[in-house]
């Protein structure tokens, strides 16, 4: 099976990891190109990786002869623009959420992917490739919980990271669409239902910065999906034991629980302070195999010629679930979808 010749657009955190998960995790692939701002940040990530192309613009970095696809881990407000001039270009395109900042960008890069139906567009919902999670979704879709009627899922940040949230808390579209899309996305999966109402609830507990941009540092809600089931949804800053995503789906026959205590490993430790667990410290080392798995599986739809369960218009529900979520957390309403 031939290589696919890939190039990394964005070398923050996930994009630094994307990178380098591609270059040495990701079978049948080849990363021949890094994309970023920061010329230092970029000469650093290409000599380490050892990769010989480097460009600080996107349109450079598409020209680049023989490229079959991108992988997009750019700011947010740039997807939507990067998503079309790819495809347009010709290339495969993963991109990482959201979709787009508002409904009608996301509108865009739908037309962007329709008008390239030979090409795969995915979109990182990462959840939907964690092991437990993916075991999870089995034994639902096979029944062996029944019903479900509830669903409920937390995402909390650490403590620790709060200055970065803050300063980028202008352009994240607050804590529905920065972090609870990825709640949203494993709601609409699980349930394989759309909601009918939601009622949002939130505020700066420790952190009015957030105010200034109608969001909260802590914010909920609690939706009514067509198929009945009651679905409940949390997204927090403030977490002083760590990184902490969990997710419980009680069904009519049994109750499934993923990482309802989270935890580094399996390790225990017993000292002086009594007996505890580490917790994982951020979501590259919670989420570290689904990132491999995600962009496997993008690598492989091309080379099979077939498209990803994630489409363009997950990105575009999601958007509009969270911009819903956010709306009636503004006004304090029930809102109707």
């Amino acid at each position: 099976m031939r290589k696919v010749r890939i190039a990394s657009v964005g070398l923050g955190r996930l994009g630094l990891r994307h990178a380098e998960n591609i270059s040495d995790r990701i079978k049948n692939a080849e990363l021949v190109a890094l994309c970023d701002l920061d010329k230092k940040k970029l000469d650093e990530a290409a000599d380490r990786l050892n990769v010989g192309h480097r460009f600080t613009s996107l349109e450079e970095t598409l020209a680049l002869p023989d490229l079959d696809a991108v992988v997009l881990v750019s700011p947010s407000g740039l997807h939507t623009r990067q998503i079309a001039a790819a495809l347009a270009a010709g290339k495969h395109v993963f991109s990482e959420k959201p979709l787009g900042i508002t409904v009608a960008e996301c509108k865009e890069a739908e037309t962007a992917v329709e008008s390239r139906p030979d090409k795969v567009f995915m979109l990182g919902f990462m959840r939907r490739f964690d092991e437990s999670y993916r075991y999870a979704w089995r034994k639902v879709k096979a029944g062996e919980i029944g019903k479900p009627i509830l669903f409920r899922s937390y995402s909390q940040d650490p403590e620790k990271f709060i200055e970065g949230a803050i300063a980028f808390a202008a352009h994240s579209g607050g804590q529905f669409l920065d972090m609870a899309v990825h709640d949203i996305d494993l709601a609409r999966w699980f349930t394989g239902s759309e909601p009918e109402t939601v009622y949002a609830v939130g505020g700066c507990y420790a952190h009015p910065e957030f105010g200034r941009w109608k969001d909260g540092d802590n914010v909920s809600c609690l939706m009514k999906f067509r198929n009945d089931c009651m679905v409940f949804l949390f997204a927090g800053r403030t977490a002083p034991h760590g990184y902490n995503v969990e997710t419980e789906i009680i069904g009519t026959k049994g109750t499934l629980r993923i990482a309802s205590v989270p935890q580094k490993n399996l390790v225990e430790i017993l000292d002086s302070s009594g007996v505890r667990r580490e917790c994982s410290e951020n979501f590259l080392e919670r989420f570290d195999s689904a990132y491999v798995n995600e962009v496997q599986e993008f690598v492989d739809c091309i080379n099979e010629g077939r498209k990803p369960e994630v489409s363009v218009h997950d990105g575009t529900r999601v958007s509009e679930i969270a911009h819903t979520c956010k709306a009636a957390f503004e006004t304090g309403e029930l809102l109707r979808f």
